[in-house]
């Protein structure tokens, strides 16, 4: 037994070396060009010699040197997709939108997740450089913007790299993207909210300095002001878009002498941990607090109530986005573009 493992594994590692088409091309007596002919299914080479020449090398386990090819052919056929993460369904839809398009073209999407972080958005950009890709999709993660460093960012555009943003972008950059009218979603949502009859409307707001964070607290702002209903700081909490980050706040505010009548949350996650708060409360939804959330996630019409909230077009983003750098990659400059937002009215709201 042990004698006939040591000839299995001899047989592997005998076996995982690295055939070339010089090997090949020794195995044949013949030229690497002949090979390398033959394993393009170039005319040239008589079918016969092709197909022995094809069906040897795939036995062996040759494999192409994409590197390699992408210098010769000034391409490498792959793509890299720089997203803070892909925890939520506006990402993964996004990530279809863009597969759906190049797919079908041949091209490989390296996804890379940076976690919010910095210098992981840093490194997935130099080793994308490094691997040749043929362009960047990107979400700028939020220490970026605290930090302020877009130094990486400008290295990939003075490289000439095509770029096209995604859902968040750097205002500096000479590169072109897709968002979606957070603003105007925001703005939405709140009328909505003050239609209904509420007074006191609370935000759960994103991380600060993050533009899609800044337009939705924008918009939730001038909406109150033009009702002439005050923007009280007391009302408005931060969060970091996931369902914990939303419990303490809600606490907060329901613990606040005057509670609110509404919260407009940055996105339909932190409204699952406000829902779970008001009804630890036995508070009723929307009779005394109505929600609305933005990004109509797949589970917003599952939630108890049924949840309000502002639809983005996700897959849509990335079927734009991949307009953009399809444009660049054949040398045409292509506008960026503001996807609208829509407000779906829901149980949680409906009064």
């Amino acid at each position: 037994m042990r004698i006939r493992l040591t000839r299995i594994l001899a047989a592997v590692k005998g076996n995982s070396q690295i055939i070339t088409i010089k090997d090949i091309a020794r195995k044949f007596k013949c030229s690497p060009s002949t090979v390398s002919r033959a394993l393009n299914d170039n005319p040239v080479i008589n079918e016969e010699t092709r197909k022995t020449i094809q069906e040897y090398a795939e036995r062996m386990g040759y494999q192409r040197n994409i590197i390699s090819l992408s210098l010769l052919n000034k391409s490498s056929k792959t793509l890299g997709v720089i997203l803070p993460n892909i925890n939520h369904f506006h990402e993964s839809s996004m990530l279809e939108g863009l597969q759906s398009t190049f797919q079908p073209l041949g091209y490989l999407l390296n996804i890379c997740v940076t976690n919010e972080s910095y210098e992981l958005e840093k490194q997935y950009i130099e080793r994308l450089l490094a691997n040749r890709v043929d362009g960047i999709f990107l979400s700028i993660s939020q220490e970026t913007y605290d930090g302020g460093h877009y130094e990486h960012i400008e290295k990939v555009i003075r490289r000439d790299i095509p770029l096209v943003y995604i859902d968040r972008k750097y205002d500096a950059a000479l590169a072109n993207g897709v968002i979606v009218d957070d603003y105007d979603g925001a703005f939405m949502a709140t009328q909505h909210l003050i239609e209904i009859g509420c007074k006191r409307i609370a935000h759960l707001r994103g991380p600060k300095g993050l533009t899609v964070s800044e337009y939705r607290f924008n918009g939730y702002r001038d909406c109150l002001l033009k009702h002439n209903l005050p923007v009280e700081e007391t009302l408005v909490c931060t969060t970091n878009f996931e369902v914990e980050s939303a419990i303490e706040p809600t606490k907060y505010l329901l613990d606040l002498p005057e509670r609110p009548d509404a919260i407009f949350g940055v996105n339909d996650h932190v409204c699952i941990g406000a829902m779970s708060v008001i009804r630890e409360r036995n508070l009723h939804i929307p009779q005394e607090i109505a929600l609305v959330g933005f990004d109509d996630s797949p589970i917003a019409q599952y939630f108890c109530p049924p949840l309000s909230s502002v639809q983005r077009q996700s897959r849509q983003i990335g079927l734009e986005a991949s307009e953009l750098l399809l444009g660049q990659l054949n040398n045409k400059v292509l506008d960026s573009k503001v996807l609208s937002s829509k407000l779906v009215i829901r149980e949680s709201s409906r009064r």
